[in-house]
């Protein structure tokens, strides 16, 4: 039996960070162990891949729609999608060197699905680890919605898009979250013909609505077919189709769409299954492993951290909470997770970022909620940008900023830069009053802030656009 001071289930993002914190920090032994992929989803086939393909989306896009119009000719751009796939590749890193690379800082390493035999003890196939601390770290995975016939048909989701030699000449996306967007805008932009569905009454539902009114306003006029409050009852191959016949939550006659090809995006459930959780006490519900603010399961000496706690499925947010993890696992006096300034984005054209709260979750609070706006800077026009939005929420008896919501190029730069001001409790008086950069996206949020002060709302549009 290994003896060690911190065993590591999973070795993604949240895994990686939490043992070199411990080994860095703490002087702790580590092991990692891993089933599946070494480095986890985000390098390998979640934010690294796929930011590269939005990149050659973007750029395709561009060079047939404004290139043109900005004295460039070069023709209609065609994408090769072969050539496509095998950049994404070359910016992968081989699974033997994530390996390689782990063990030369000095962790040791096991390659299979972990099971807990108690709270401190590890099996991994014949071999046993034991430690007095364990950080669950196994991520999550593609959910694969109840319809009938899906087990029968060839789905993709974002890893298996990714291994795509072809653009197909059609796709229908059953879900309009993050991934979907993403996926449907860039394969749309490749050049298939995107369909996007979704349950729920709006793209993006979890964002602010009149942001996800404008993405959607951006979407559509590119061609993208959008479509919420449906259900896709059932799937059935014909051909080198997929007839998809979808119901409105209405209760209205059903229809049937056709595609190529059919990518599931509409939710993740986390990679629990063979880690026999219950051998150890650790409670769990759907979404994932139930943990407290230090990231402490309900079995003393287990932590989790990651998409495998469900609360929030970013990257950043992974490595935040295996810091938390980590120093509640040495300190005595170690912080509590905090997620109430939490900045995100959609990475479509364009973006869709947030930080603070929306609208509805201000009023929800008991907040006299007051909402300005902006739906246009001067730099859109040098981009041909016919859709935007700039929305402050903002407290009217404090004048305290509550929340931002951009759909604009670089959406999520700015969220980012805001998200320092909202921490600090800033007031959209003093949005109004600092000082911009002229011409940039990230003035639309000045220009919101403008409208609330009398003396400046009249000088908004003249000073901003013209």
């Amino acid at each position: 039996m290994e003896r060690y001071d911190l065993i590591v289930l999973g070795a993604g993002s949240a895994a990686r960070d939490g043992a070199k914190m411990a080994a860095a920090l703490y002087d702790a032994k580590a092991a990692l162990v891993e089933s599946t992929r070494w480095g986890g989803s985000c390098p390998n086939v979640a934010c690294k891949p796929t930011k590269a393909y939005l990149v050659v989306a973007e750029l395709v896009h561009e060079i047939n729609t404004i290139a043109e119009r900005l004295g460039i000719d070069v023709g209609p751009a065609r994408v090769d999608m072969a050539r496509v796939k095998a950049r994404k590749d070359s910016l992968t890193k081989p699974q033997p060197k994530w390996v390689e690379d782990l063990r030369n800082e000095g962790f040791d390493t096991y390659a299979g699905e972990a099971a807990l035999v108690d709270a401190s003890t590890v099996r991994v196939g014949e071999d046993e680890l034991t430690a007095e601390r364990i950080l669950i770290a196994t991520g999550s995975r593609t959910a694969i919605p109840p319809i009938e016939g899906i087990d029968e048909i060839d789905w993709l989701d974002h890893v298996s898009a990714l291994d795509l030699d072809e653009v197909p000449r059609s796709l229908l996306v059953v879900g309009c979250g993050a991934v979907g967007l993403e996926f449907g805008q860039a394969f749309s932009r490749f050049g298939a013909q995107a369909r996007l569905v979704d349950a729920a009454e709006r793209i993006a539902p979890l964002a602010d609505p009149d942001a996800s009114a404008a993405l959607a306003a951006a979407l559509q006029a590119e061609g993208i077919e959008l479509a919420t409050n449906v259900f896709v009852q059932r799937l059935q191959q014909e051909g080198d189709e997929v007839v998809a016949t979808i119901a409105p939550r209405d209760g209205s006659e059903p229809y049937e769409r056709r595609a190529q090809r059919v990518l599931l995006a509409s939710g993740r459930v986390p990679n629990v299954e063979e880690l026999d959780l219950e051998a150890a006490g650790v409670e769990t519900t759907k979404s994932g492993i139930t943990v407290d603010e230090h990231l402490r399961t309900s079995a003393p000496g287990i932590w989790a951290a990651g998409d495998v706690t469900a609360v929030a499925q970013f990257t950043p947010i992974a490595q935040y909470q295996a810091r938390i993890a980590v120093a509640d696992m040495f300190d005595e006096d170690a912080p509590v997770a905090d997620y109430s300034v939490l900045p995100t984005a959609i990475f479509t054209d364009p973006e869709l970022g947030s930080v603070g709260l929306t609208e509805e979750q201000a009023r929800e609070q008991g907040h006299d909620v007051g909402v300005t706006r902006n739906e246009r800077v001067k730099r859109f026009q040098f981009v041909g940008a016919e859709h935007g939005l700039f929305k402050i929420v903002f407290d009217r008896g404090s004048r305290k900023v509550l929340g931002i919501h951009v759909v604009s190029r670089s959406a999520g730069e700015i969220v980012q830069g805001f998200s320092l001001g909202l921490r600090l409790g800033a007031t959209v008086d003093d949005l109004a009053m600092m000082h911009h950069v002229f011409p940039t996206f990230g003035e639309g949020v000045k220009a919101a802030a403008e409208r609330t002060v009398p003396s400046m709302a009249d000088l908004v549009d003249s000073a901003f656009m013209d």
